[in-house]
């Protein structure tokens, strides 16, 4: 039986790679750097299907509106989906809006792009799906294979049945801001997220605790970003590395001759910041004094630079962080209760990586794009034991240790495919270094006498199917054979785990 023609239009190497993965057994592909390589074959052969990738425009988009005109002129029984970031220009919009090219903006992640493709694709699927929900119309519905219904963001056609469906939306929560963004599939972390971004719009203060690596810092950026103050100064204070003597200084300023090496005017980073953010990082390091100007500052906004009696009145946002809880502070007399409290009103764990397993793979494959474009060198393809052995590892140095991590494997690689080869040895032998977890230890978890059994087997359970996911392409059908059990049962566990996206 001859295969479907697909054209794939793109210039990512790794976005090829997982095309060619995923739809290798069910459409003859052809890649194309270009649209008008791809005009060039639609006037030489006929073309089934054709995804243009069109997310790094550097112009408006008038030649690629152009070009996918001509397209759909010598082409017109073909079927023509485009991938757009977010923001779309105007002119590609207009093209949607008046004619049958499909949409597909902003995804969050590949598995969630490879199953809005599949929607899109395999209507037949979609038909299939739709008469098997018929006649489970008394019963349980059955999950889909094909495309993340639940977003909408394609403007494809989807089915639409009549009876109650189970939501396919993708499981990752993606939260955008001007120069950044931070996905996840973990389901507290998407909460997290949600509750998050609604205190950025309000001037409140706002507690991050995580561990080293997890990513507090870059949260803390984001938060500036979603807020209304994006476009005053974002101020970061790593209160850890300054000596304990020059935190005040550092944070409130001080006047010339206040102390011995005070030898001008200097205006604090509260000062400085104006109606921006300040991130004051590692709060747990400021002495008792330190803490009560502090809680001033929070609670009136009111300060005075060292030497000076002049009050200044506060006009940044606020965002402190530390690696550790800071309860135990407080029962230790290291912390003020009363700041304590009034910082926990608003407070956001950063969960570790290792808590958050199915980000793995989703922020590996994020950071081979980055590293390979900035040091020029072609990645074509990861292999999937490169892949098992990052799934596999604690990473108690989290989101920071897999990022170099991942630097170091794309500077090694010498064939343009990532393998186990190039990742380091502690990777390969689970050799976890220090954590602020004590249960982490050389790449396995230390149970507890108070873990029951079921806890064991469940952790075990939600593992193999995070794996098996990943194996599958995220195909939830095939996952469901590999792993013995139907679809149902299958997005029953994944529901129970947290794993489903259902609101």
């Amino acid at each position: 039986m001859e295969l479907p023609t697909l054209i794939l239009v793109t210039r990512d190497t790794v976005l090829q790679q997982q095309i060619l993965a995923h739809f290798k057994k069910t459409f003859h592909l052809i890649i194309c750097s270009t649209l008008e390589d791809c005009l060039a074959n639609c006037r030489e052969q006929e073309i089934d299907s054709i995804l243009v990738d069109l997310r790094f425009l550097i112009s408006g988009g008038h030649q690629e509106d152009h070009l996918l005109e001509q397209i759909e002129r010598h082409a017109p029984e073909t079927e023509l989906i485009m991938l757009t970031e977010e923001e779309c220009p105007e002119i590609l919009e207009r093209r949607v809006a008046c004619g049958t090219l499909k949409h597909i903006r902003g995804f969050a992640s590949e598995a969630e792009l490879l199953l809005d493709i599949d929607s899109l694709l395999n209507p037949e699927e979609k038909v299939l799906v739709s008469e098997t929900m018929s006649m489970n119309a008394g019963g349980t519905p059955v999950a889909s294979t094909g495309g993340s219904a639940g977003r909408g963001r394609s403007s494809g056609s989807r089915h639409n049945s009549q009876q109650e469906e189970i939501p396919l939306e993708s499981d990752t929560s993606i939260l955008h801001g001007i120069t950044r963004r931070f996905e996840t599939s973990s389901h507290e972390m998407k909460i997290m997220l949600n509750e998050l971004e609604i205190a950025a719009q309000h001037d409140v203060t706002v507690l991050l605790i995580g561990e080293t690596g997890a990513g507090k810092t870059y949260l803390s950026r984001l938060i500036h970003e979603v807020s209304p103050r994006r476009d005053e100064p974002f101020l970061n204070v790593a209160c850890g590395a300054l000596p304990n003597d020059l935190i005040e200084s550092e944070l409130f300023g001080h006047t010339r001759g206040s102390f011995t090496s005070a030898h001008a005017d200097k205006e604090g980073k509260f000062l400085a910041a104006g109606r921006g953010t300040i991130l004051l990082d590692e709060i747990d390091v400021l002495g008792p004094e330190q803490q009560v100007k502090l809680l001033r500052v929070i609670e009136t906004g009111e300060f005075e630079p060292i030497g000076s009696n002049k009050t200044h009145v506060n006009q940044a946002r606020l965002v402190v962080a530390s690696n550790m809880d800071l309860q135990p502070l407080v029962e230790q007399g290291k912390f003020r209760p009363d700041l304590y409290y009034r910082l926990n009103m608003l407070k956001f764990d950063v969960l570790p990586l290792r808590r958050r397993k199915s980000d793995v793979i989703m922020l590996a494959t994020g950071f081979v794009k980055q590293m390979s474009t900035k040091h020029n060198i072609v990645i074509e393809g990861i292999d999937d034991e490169f892949l098992d052995a990052l799934h596999a590892y604690p990473w108690p140095g989290n989101v920071r240790e897999l990022e170099n991590v991942i630097r170091r494997a794309v500077i090694y690689c010498r064939d343009g495919v990532l393998r186990r080869e190039n990742l380091p040895t502690h990777i390969l032998m689970g050799q976890a270094g220090p954590t602020n977890d004590p249960s982490v230890i050389l790449g396995h978890q230390r149970q507890s006498d108070s873990e029951r059994l079921g806890d064991q087997v469940a952790v075990t359970e939600k593992e193999l199917i995070e794996q098996a996911l990943f194996k599958n392409n995220y195909s939830r059908t095939n996952t469901a054979k590999t792993l013995g059990i139907s679809r149902v049962t299958l997005y029953n566990k994944m529901k129970k785990y947290g794993m489903s996206t259902k609101k």
